[in-house]
């Protein structure tokens, strides 16, 4: 159990008290700014992440009528969103974990603590067929690196249902979830998973886009981070002192497997300062996003070649 306060939700005693959809949702709320419990997994507040749970635990779609709220709920009902309220509590596992499933471009995943949990802004360049930086028609070739999950590639399989996507990770444990996702979105036909350390798996190959969210935490990052973040594998964190081990290859190999008019695109997150001042005379292109997010650059094939 959590020490401090009422964070212990397991006292039978709310299953009398608290009997409707919106009373467990209003509860949770409560424990988890009680627990200090941290968001950013899909959510980013206590009231959001308690509504998904409960949600989750009844069976019900995100997007219940407000007249919902008021429903009762039967005993064994009280009792299973009881017993997911106070296991994100005593554990501080991200939501997505206790439930095996994340939301990206839209798309459901199967995740678990084999994979990162996907966030990536990257999902709305692959909504937008990451047009204006390439012409969407013309991709024929996409690859994504250090691909966890596959959610990123199984996305761009999606968008580009006639391009051939290939997906790199070292890690065997996440390419076994990455392929429950490929089975699940049945995209297999054109996106193949391989084993190896970044572009070890596609040796000769050449994209119109590579893509990547690769580890890009550094070490004082890593130290500090919350509790829920350290439930997610190691590996597809940490790159460093400062963020930029798996980037700095990336930049050296990417030119290599490009296309002419290919574009490289790459999230650093908060090593993005560190990376201007290790390559100044990289001109990244910093992309915008409509709902948020930041520390994703591009550079064409042209850019890497003459200024690496």
């Amino acid at each position: 159990m959590v020490s401090g306060g009422n964070t212990d939700i397991s006292n039978t005693d709310i299953l009398n008290d608290l009997i409707t959809f919106g009373d467990f949702v209003r509860w949770g709320t409560s424990r988890f700014r009680e627990a200090s419990l941290y968001f950013g997994h899909g959510t980013v507040n206590a009231q959001d992440e308690a509504y998904y749970l409960v949600t989750y635990a009844l069976h019900l779609p995100h997007d219940i009528p407000p007249y919902m709220l008021a429903t009762r709920l039967t005993r064994a009902e009280r009792e299973t969103v009881r017993a997911l309220l106070q296991k994100r509590v005593d554990t501080r596992l991200p939501a997505p974990y206790l439930t095996h499933e994340a939301w990206f471009a839209g798309l459901p995943f199967y995740v678990d603590e084999r994979v990162l949990i996907p966030r990536s802004p990257i999902a709305e360049l692959i909504e937008s067929g990451f047009e204006p930086w390439i012409e969407s028609s013309k991709v024929s070739r996409i690859l994504d690196l250090c691909t966890g999950g596959g959610c990123i590639a199984i996305a761009s399989a999606l968008a580009f249902p006639f391009a051939k996507v290939d997906a790199t990770d070292l890690s065997a444990d996440a390419l076994a979830v990455a392929e429950k996702n490929v089975q699940r979105h049945q995209v297999g036909d054109h996106l193949n998973l391989h084993q190896g350390d970044l572009f070890a798996g596609v040796d000769g190959q050449r994209y119109d886009v590579i893509v990547s969210n690769p580890p890009y935490v550094d070490a004082e990052d890593m130290a500090a981070l919350p509790d829920e973040y350290h439930h997610e594998p190691e590996l597809a964190l940490a790159s460093g002192q400062d963020g930029l081990d798996i980037t700095r290859r990336i930049l050296q190999q990417a030119a290599d497997f490009l296309n002419p008019q290919g574009v490289l695109i790459v999230e650093v997150g908060n090593s993005a300062a560190a990376l201007v001042d290790v390559y100044p005379q990289l001109p990244f292109t910093w992309l915008e996003f409509e709902r948020g997010g930041t520390h994703v650059f591009l550079l064409t094939r042209e850019q890497l070649e003459v200024s690496l």
